[in-house]
């Protein structure tokens, strides 16, 4: 079988982030500098990194703190027309306490702000299926699940 033969691959580019809470139980939004949309902290998995490891090393880089990532709470297969396949993962990131949330600086400049909203908020300030994936998120992480999405959306089983 010669490699004219073999069928096509995705080549899905990955990225990572955390779901910061308050002691409110409200999600961190970012501000990135680079575009109008709020975001989670996180950016693309890098050659030879996991995506934990992206996922820790984009906080570190966006926040400048260190604060230990839990586990896995979604993986999204979300493709775009523009930016081909993509996967991403959100990891539960914890509750921020005060101390923690005083060390934060945006040290590389890719952010400008942060705050934190209600779950509730999140179709207002979020493109449609980043809050569908950072709802999907909080309810996985209260349920104590982790989710595979398709575009933000749960997939059915059957």
């Amino acid at each position: 079988m010669g490699d004219h033969d073999m069928p096509r691959l995705a080549r899905a580019r990955a990225a990572a982030g955390a779901l910061f809470f308050d002691d409110e139980g409200r999600v961190m939004l970012v501000r990135p500098v680079y575009k109008p949309e709020r975001d989670i902290p996180g950016g693309c998995v890098e050659p030879g990194e996991t995506p934990y490891e992206a996922c820790v090393r984009e906080v570190r880089e966006e926040l400048g703190i260190e604060p230990p990532i839990g586990r896995l709470l979604v993986a999204d297969w979300a493709p775009h027309p523009d930016h081909g396949d993509k996967i991403l993962f959100v990891f539960d990131g914890g509750e921020l306490d005060a101390e923690t949330l005083g060390r934060i600086r945006f040290a590389d400049g890719e952010l400008s702000a942060y705050d934190f909203h209600p779950a509730g908020e999140l179709e207002e300030l979020l493109v449609e299926r980043m809050a569908r994936r950072v709802k999907a998120a909080v309810v996985a992480r209260e349920l104590g699940e982790t989710v595979y999405l398709e575009h933000g959306r749960a997939v059915a089983s059957g």
